[in-house]
């Protein structure tokens, strides 16, 4: 299947795929988007990506539209899927329920379900990191098992603390900053997955596998301590 390329403005092209929100398709999109990256020499710039497309910002002054649109279709053709085969798998630890997932129950009395098979639910899947977006470190991420699956809140709240596990429809994600939000609220991790003074701001990136582990107040406040004192170390297999 190849992609569709559409101008965006007069320094851009949107590049998109007629296929399926899935992990085959999240592959070939991040290997390209790499690929891509490369090739700044070549008068490409930022490279954003979605579910199953890529937003590429090129030099004008460099490059024409349709050289850009042939150098990207040649990089398509010869895209070597196995040199970014390597996915990271990080372990995120979540305090569910009480004030810090105060949604818990909702979700579950609509999926008819109790407070604990909610978290062992969402607990035991692994889920896949698409894309980022939204606030800087947001993942959006699949795998979420249907059976949690609950709709948005209707009065989205003003405020919601840093750390917070949220449901919306059929996915699940993590506020990496404060900020205001409509997702239902399960549960929050002490980590920080956005810190804009280190070398790497971000703790998750795109293909990256996540897990969801539970644990209790007294852990919670200690990783947060932790992780105010620059001394956790988060769990990441390669």
């Amino acid at each position: 299947m190849e992609f569709r390329y559409k101008a965006a403005g007069d320094s851009a092209i949107l590049m998109e795929l007629d296929a399926g929100i899935d992990e085959k398709t999240n592959k070939r999109i991040i290997h390209l988007s790499k690929l891509i990256e490369d090739k700044t020499e070549e008068g490409f710039g930022e490279v954003i990506i979605g579910y199953r497309s890529i937003l590429v910002q090129y030099n004008p002054l460099r490059l024409s539209y349709q050289q850009a649109v042939e150098l990207l279709k040649y990089l398509e053709t010869n895209n070597d899927s196995n040199k970014y085969e390597k996915r990271r798998h990080i372990e995120i630890p979540v305090l569910y329920g009480g004030e810090h997932g105060p949604d818990l129950e909702s979700v579950a009395t609509y999926n008819k379900l109790s407070p604990k098979e909610v978290i062992s639910i969402h607990s035991d899947a692994s889920y896949l990191v698409y894309f980022m977006g939204f606030t800087p470190g947001f993942p959006f991420m699949g795998g979420m098992s249907k059976r949690i699956a609950t709709p948005r809140l209707e009065n989205p709240r003003i405020s919601i603390p840093s750390g917070s596990v949220g449901i919306a429809n059929n996915q699940t994600g993590i506020y990496p900053v404060e900020s205001p939000g409509g997702w239902r609220l399960i549960g929050q991790t002490p980590m920080r997955l956005y810190d804009w003074q280190a070398n790497q701001p971000f703790l998750l990136h795109a293909g990256d596998k996540v897990t969801f582990k539970e644990i209790q107040i007294d852990e919670f406040n200690e990783i947060k301590e932790q992780v105010e004192d620059g001394k956790y170390i988060p769990v990441i297999k390669n």
